[in-house]
């Protein structure tokens, strides 16, 4: 028997995901690795089925926020490089050790609470911090239960993203500290573009200078006997500019996702998810029959009403009220109305074929996608597609 889940869904289609990944291939350098960002559920589109399609692509490392992402990954049985994007608080620090991934380090303070950490073993350590160390090491499995093995680091330049990452004039002395440490080595140098999927000449200009800066760091390293490990900066938007950000990694997101610029123009990304939902309700109404909450919206002439089982607490932007349109047998209909936590209502015009469980298409690749939802509220694709709720089942489809 098929398992009965909600009507209001996402499909995830698996394949545009690799055929993503295959397009951003042949546009880097052969030698490029590829770190995935799966971080935020893999923007919102299920973590573990999105991880293990990456990973058999042949993607080398993962990219999460926090330790708790990388755990969730660890206990879904991956056993890869993971690395952590950012830096956390000290009493995450063991967890992010344990489970083995490769922290980013932003400044000395968190070097010196990293280093603190790996001094400490269940016998010097004090009660708390030893009970989160076992603690830890006892959800994960065998392969990363050693506190004090020798972890793989990163070291994050701010060459202008204003964000976290250590001053340049600094970097010497930070990658002397971790080559030094007998449980750490320097596993990549890095920084962060902000701008860098603008065509904007002085944006273009400002990512240029970010990348001459990377690689100053990199040769004083290298002067000094130290090495600077992979050279990593290109986000998705990098990608597509320009192949000579790819350094020796690429840190792309939301390309993978079906979003964002072409690489260099060329193969447009796919969106991957596809919201939908079906009819519950169609109702026939007069002329100036108010819809919904606050009386937003009033039938202009004789026509029919269908409700949908899906809201803004689904993640369906209630500012897209009276403003978007959904799909349906490949035709648009208007939104009318306001949207409500659960539901949300369609005008199908006076005339209309429309019948009770019909599906209905919010957005996904057929269109509208979430970039045009994104436009019309003032945001970012990323916050529509990482927005769905966890109350929405994700199909997985290959």
């Amino acid at each position: 028997m098929e398992e009965l889940i909600r009507a209001t869904r996402v499909r995830i289609y698996l394949d545009a995901l690799k055929k993503n990944l295959g397009n951003l291939r042949k546009v880097i350098p052969k030698e490029t690795t590829i770190c995935a960002a799966v971080k935020a559920n893999a923007y919102g589109h299920g973590v573990l089925p999105v991880a293990e399609a990456l990973r058999n692509a042949g993607v080398e490392i993962l990219g999460v926020s926090s330790p708790f992402e990388g755990i969730e990954l660890r206990e879904g049985g991956d056993v890869g490089r993971i690395l952590l994007l950012g830096p956390t608080v000290e009493d995450e620090i063991p967890l992010t050790i344990a489970a083995g991934l490769e922290p980013v380090i932003t400044d000395a303070a968190y070097l010196s609470s990293l280093e603190k950490i790996l001094a400490m073993s269940p016998e010097t350590a004090d009660d708390k911090s030893a009970n989160r160390i076992d603690r830890f090491k006892s959800i994960l499995p065998t392969k990363f239960d050693k506190i004090n093995e020798k972890l793989a680091v990163h070291l994050k330049i701010d060459t202008g993203m204003g964000r976290v990452g250590c001053r340049p004039d600094e970097a010497p002395n930070l990658a002397r500290r971790i080559s030094g440490n007998a449980h750490l080595f320097l596993a990549g140098t890095a920084t962060h573009f902000p701008s860098a999927d603008s065509n904007n000449p002085e944006d273009i200009a400002f990512t240029e200078s970010q990348i001459a800066c990377l690689k100053k760091v990199a040769k004083k390293l290298r002067e000094a006997g130290i090495n600077p490990g992979l050279i990593h900066a290109s986000n998705s938007g990098g990608i597509a500019i320009s192949p000579k950000t790819s350094l020796d990694m690429v840190r792309p997101g939301i390309l993978l996702y079906g979003y964002g610029m072409a690489p260099n123009g060329k193969t447009r990304p796919i969106p991957i998810m596809e919201f939908v939902t079906r009819i519950t309700a169609i109702k026939k109404v007069s002329r100036g029959t108010c819809i919904s909450y606050g009386r937003t919206w009033k039938a202009p002439k004789d026509t029919w009403i269908a409700t949908l089982p899906v809201g803004y607490a689904d993640g369906y932007p209630r500012l897209c009220s009276n403003r978007s349109e959904v799909l349906i047998a490949g035709k648009r209909y208007p939104v009318v109305g306001t949207i409500c936590m659960d539901q949300m209502m369609v005008d199908l015009g006076p005339g209309t074929n429309a019948r009770l469980g019909d599906e209905v298409i919010l957005f996904g690749p057929q269109g509208p996608d979430a970039a045009e939802l994104a436009a019309l509220v003032g945001t970012i694709s990323y916050e529509i597609i990482c927005g769905i709720s966890p109350r929405v089942p994700r199909v997985f489809l290959q």
